[in-house]
Formats: structure tokens, sequence, C-alpha cells
């Protein structure tokens, strides 16, 4: 058909806005994409229809009109329910690359031009009707649940939208118990309360590691088909998982996951104004300047009311992954943010990396914020290690489902999410510092600090989870130990054992370990190893001959340890 003839067709009613000297061009199939670069599902001769939901700035048109020249498209039609009008910018893009542009009004369905250029069975008519009503829904403002009740209404298509770090987004998935990752552990879902975690988690990993997108998965609990969502980086990227194999569908993933994103995209608007004023408050606190009552409120806008229990979490990302990221401290950030989920918090990008401030009450994770909660331990204390918060009445703040919320949970779903990132991208490093419970404004400066110090105990390990509990150790003090310094006060204070060893092949070194371990005691040693009570006498005072060290004396044993430690 040519292009005269269907801006003849009188009930269409299409008007060309570009490429009148090419009235005589025909086209033998129709596509319809909104996808922001659909050139490879593309085939020469068609007659592409859009709705325009690609656009997003005027450049765009000319990297779409190009796509579609390049792939030999023959004419595109434009719909004008998702901007109003045809942009200016679009017809002179169809102008400069000489592709014939028409304008389909709102009331004329893609079905109907579709049918009108080559009659289609009933079948496929369905099927344009199923989708056209999937994406005016999302048009619509149609959230994520909404969406996936769309896809399993009209297209009967099950599946979930899964973070980078194994949370379930949106949608639901089978359970089968195990998460069968190399490097993450079995329950790395727990605490986040959702079911399918195990499959999640998987789908996360076959996310991470797929060398190119969409990618089948074939789990004990059935077959997927993984699709991109966005361009975010992949730490920080969901993926839409489809029920089924669907690579010789692949237009219909991408254009769900175009829906995907497009939400997302609504959800990150509303987001960037928690990120700002998470910035502030953490600035305020950290110049020492603010007074109580007005960090007081900005803990009220950041959702911690001024009794209710918060942590303090500090977070860096470095890696290969993250130097190609134009800010790393923002990429950080967004890692954070899905790392927290279900929690609704925003991370404050600073020049030391991310930090997000998390309520610990049940309300955080519904997303409503500002409760008045105590702590058992006063204002501004941390509460016991393993205890829960307490509410006014003293009984323990709970989470959904009834379980008991304890002021260590956030630390267990940053651990499970950062394995699931290294298992899928081990060249990235991301190290958290998580301070105590907190409550009260006065307390947040100690929490910022708390936080940073067990971060770069983090960054010291290679990268892993800190906790303020493990900061008041040696360890911290090592950490803070420029490393050449390590280097040389074990190579002094360990060699001449080292080189005992090698020479003679003993286990002085071996022995001086347990031996440290077990508080000093030679029998609990000797069993530790297997040997004589006598043997590990004769290995100690070797030890002590070499080293010029008194392990009788606590100060000696304190500098074999911190040089086996800082080794």
């Amino acid at each position: 058909m040519r292009i005269r003839d269907l801006l003849a067709v009188e009930e269409l009613r299409l008007t060309l806005l570009a490429g009148e000297e090419h009235l005589d061009r025909s086209f033998t199939g129709v596509q319809i994409t909104d996808l922001p670069d659909p050139g490879r599902y593309l085939s020469p001769g068609e007659l592409v229809l859009s709705g325009l939901m690609w656009r997003t700035r005027p450049e765009d048109s000319e990297r779409f009109v190009r796509r579609l020249v390049e792939a030999g498209v023959a004419a595109l039609g434009a719909g004008r329910a998702w901007l109003g009008a045809v942009p200016d910018d679009l017809v002179r893009a169809c102008r400069e690359y000489g592709l014939p542009l028409m304008e389909v009004p709102v009331e004329v369905s893609f079905r109907t031009v579709a049918e009108t250029i080559t009659p289609r069975h009933a079948e496929l008519r369905d099927a344009l009707g199923r989708h056209r009503r999937i994406v005016a829904a999302v048009a619509e403002g149609a959230g994520l649940e909404e969406l996936f009740a769309l896809m399993d209404a009209e297209l009967r298509m099950t599946g979930a939208v899964v973070s980078a770090t194994g949370a379930v987004i949106a949608g639901t998935l089978p359970n089968t118990g195990t998460a069968a990752v190399p490097g993450a552990r079995a329950e790395a879902g727990a605490g986040r309360g959702s079911d399918g975690e195990a499959v999640a988690v998987r789908l996360a990993h076959e996310f991470l590691t797929a060398p190119r997108l969409p990618h089948v998965v074939r789990t004990p609990a059935g077959t997927f088909t993984l699709f991109g969502v966005g361009r975010e980086h992949r730490a920080a990227g969901w993926t839409l998982a489809c029920g089924g194999d669907l690579i010789a569908e692949t237009d219909l993933g991408f254009e769900l996951a175009a829906c995907v994103a497009l939400e997302r995209g609504r959800m990150e608007e509303g987001r960037r104004v928690e990120r700002r004023l998470a910035g502030q408050l953490v600035a305020l606190a950290a110049s020492g300047a603010g007074d109580p009552a007005e960090l007081g409120a900005g803990l009220r806008t950041c959702g911690i009311g001024p009794a209710e229990p918060y942590r303090v979490v500090s977070a860096t990302v470095t890696g290969p992954g993250a130097a190609r990221e134009a800010d790393p401290a923002a990429l950080g950030g967004r890692i954070l943010e899905e790392l927290l989920r279900p929690r609704t918090t925003a991370a404050a990008v600073t020049p030391d990396g991310a930090l997000a401030l998390v309520p610990l009450s049940a309300g955080a994770v519904s997303g409503s914020g500002g409760s008045s909660r105590g702590t058992a331990s006063g204002p501004g204390r941390p509460a016991p290690a393993g205890q829960a918060a307490a509410g006014p009445a003293g009984s323990p703040d709970r989470a959904d489902g009834g379980r008991p919320r304890t002021a260590d949970e956030p630390a267990g779903a940053l651990r499970a999410g950062t394995e699931v990132l290294a298992a899928g991208l081990p060249g990235l490093r991301v190290s958290i510092g998580v301070s105590a419970a907190l409550t009260g404004s006065p307390a947040l400066r100690g929490g910022l600090e708390e936080a940073g110090h067990a971060r770069r105990l983090a960054e010291a390990r290679g990268g892993g989870v800190v906790t303020s509990d493990e900061i008041y150790t040696h360890a911290l003090l090592l950490a803070t130990v420029p490393g050449d310094v390590r280097r040389s006060f074990t190579e002094r204070t360990l060699d001449p054992i080292l080189d005992y060893d090698r020479r003679h092949r003993s286990e002085l070194l071996r022995t001086l370990e347990v031996f440290l371990d077990c508080a000093g005691s030679w029998n609990a040693c000797a069993e530790r190893l297997h040997v004589h009570v006598n043997t590990v006498r004769y290995r100690i005072r070797r030890v002590e001959e070499l080293t010029g060290r008194d392990l009788s004396t606590m100060t000696d044993r304190v500098d074999l340890f911190l040089a086996l430690r800082a080794s």
C-alpha cells in the first residue's frame, strides 16, 4: 500500500506533516513501538506507529528518526494522545532524514490504522487491543501493581520486577526455598518478608551476570525471560522477569519494560526532593551549626519522629563499574536505596559518599513516617544489642506480619543485598557502615561520625557491611593506620618467625596464633594443635628468642596479637 493511498482513507483522517516528495512510497507491514531505540526490531518497508512515549526532550526525536531510517522504515505515524500534539522537533527530524510523517488523531486507534493497511486475523487484532490498553493505562498513571494485574488479565502473563539486590519490587514469584546462587547465602532474602525471595535472588544474579539482555533463565520454579528496565547501572538497576521464554516475542517484553521504566521515572521525581532534604539535614548536622529544634524539624521531614529510633548508614562504591559513572557517590546512593527496600529511604550524596537515615519503626517499611515511638534506653542512646526498640507501653515495635523488629534488622538486609551484588559483580566493591540505634536530633552528628568510621573499616576489609559494634575494637585502630605502616610493623615483628618456619618447616606462627587465642593457656593450646604441652612450651620459647618478646607480659602479647591481625 502507498502512503498516498493511506492518506486518502477518509475515516482515518491522517495528516501529512513531512515527506510530501515520498507519497508514492509503499509499505507492507505495521510495527507499533514506543521504545527509544527500536531499530533492531524493525524490518525494511514497515510503517511505524508510535505514541511518542519515548520522547522526554527535543534531542530524542533526531535519535529516534535516525534509527528508523537506518532500519529502512517506510514512514512514521505519530499519535497525539501522550503529548497532545506532534512536536516540532520530530517534524524537523523527519524532514531532515526524508522520512514521511503522518499525524494520527486521538480518536483513531493504531489498530484501526493497522487493519486498514493489511487485514489481520482476529488473534492479532486482539493482541493490538490488549497492547494498547496496557500502554494507555500506564500513560494515564497506572502503578506497577496495576501493570502486573493488566498483564495477567490481558496477556495471561506473570512475572515480577526484581532489583539487582534480589528484592521483589512488584509482581509475584514462586518460592523454591533455596537461593542457589554462588557466593550468596541461602537465606539472602531473609528479613524482607517477600514471597519468592529465593527465586528473586537467583534472577538478580542472572541479571547481573548476563552478557546481554533479554536473557532466558531456567529455574526449578519455572522459566523466565529477563529484560532490562531503563539505563541505570546494573548494580542499581531493575529487571523485568516475565514468565516463560519470550525470545521469539522480545518486542512485547521491551514494551512492557519501557512501561516499567516510565513508572520508575515517576518514582524518581518524588525521590529527588527527599534526597535534597536529607542532604540538607546531613550537612547541617555535620557542620555542628544547627540547633536541636532545627535538626528535629529536619528529622521529621525525613519521616523520623522526635522519639523514633533510627540508624545512620554510610556507603561508598568503588571498582571498574563505579569508575565509569559520572558520579560514583550518586551510584552508591542509588545502590543504598535499593539495599534498604522495602523501606522508602532516600540517600543523600556527600563528598564522602552516600548517607541515609533509616527509621527503625514499622511505619518506615510501609512508607509512613513521623510516629512518636521511644526507645528503651532513652533519647540519643542505642538500645541494647539485639533488643527491640520499645514503644510507649514498653512492648516491642513490630513489623508487618507481627514479626518483632530489632534494631539490628537493617544490617541483616544490607548484608544480604551486598552478598548478591558481590556474587554478580565481583569487580564492584560496596562498603557500608551502620551506626548504633539512635533517637533524637542531638544524637545525629555522632551517628554520622560513627557510620563513617564503620564504613572506613569496611573499605579496609575490601567491602561489605560493618556495624558500630565492630568499630569499638582493635580493628578500628588498625583500620586507621596507613597500610605501609601496618606492613612495616608486621614484617619487623613476625619476619623472624616466618623465616624460621620456612627453613625448618615448623609451625611457630600457627602455634603463636593459637596460644594467643587460648589466652596463654598451655594445655588449651596443646589440645587445639593436637600436640604435647611440652611441644607448645618449646615452640613459644623459640618465638620469644626469635622476636625478643616475653609472652608472659601483656604488653608483648598485645604487640604480637596486633601484628598477626594487621597482616
